[in-house]
């Protein structure tokens, strides 16, 4: 079992820091990859980055749900996406992402669509080849 990052991820980056196996990696380039992504072979699913997520956007591969119902205000970000996100990560940076919608109250979306490009990034994307280009926002 893994851990998923679902397009709910707008790059806050301190689910990284507790990760004990350093299995999570910054999607580059964002708009192709605009997501933090869990090697999905290398997870040990411990869990320690679900509470350290603000936005909610990690869940156990089981339990990503298929009817995620928004309180409002939150964001999805996915490639095919235009929307703008500006905010800060936890270290305060400016992270801008122009790969999002914001989700109204009560907008329902289908998450484990976001299953997938975990495993893609590291089978078919640049899997952790990405730290090296990695900007830090």
């Amino acid at each position: 079992m893994t851990h998923i990052t679902t397009s709910l991820c707008v790059r806050d980056r301190s689910c990284i820091e507790v990760c004990p196996v350093e299995c999570m990696v910054p999607g580059v380039p964002k708009e192709e990859w605009p997501w933090i992504y869990i090697d999905p072979d290398v997870c040990i699913d411990c869990g320690a980055c679900i509470p350290e997520c603000p936005f909610l956007a990690i869940f156990p591969e089981d339990e990503v749900p298929e009817a995620f119902t928004a309180t409002g205000g939150e964001f999805i970000s996915r490639a095919d996406l235009t929307g703008k996100f500006e905010g800060h990560n936890e270290a305060g940076d400016v992270v801008v992402l122009n790969t999002t919608k914001e989700l109204k109250a009560g907008e329902v979306v289908d998450l484990t669509d976001d299953i997938k490009p975990n495993y893609d990034f590291f089978t078919d994307g640049p899997g952790y080849s990405a730290n090296d280009d990695d900007d830090g926002i």
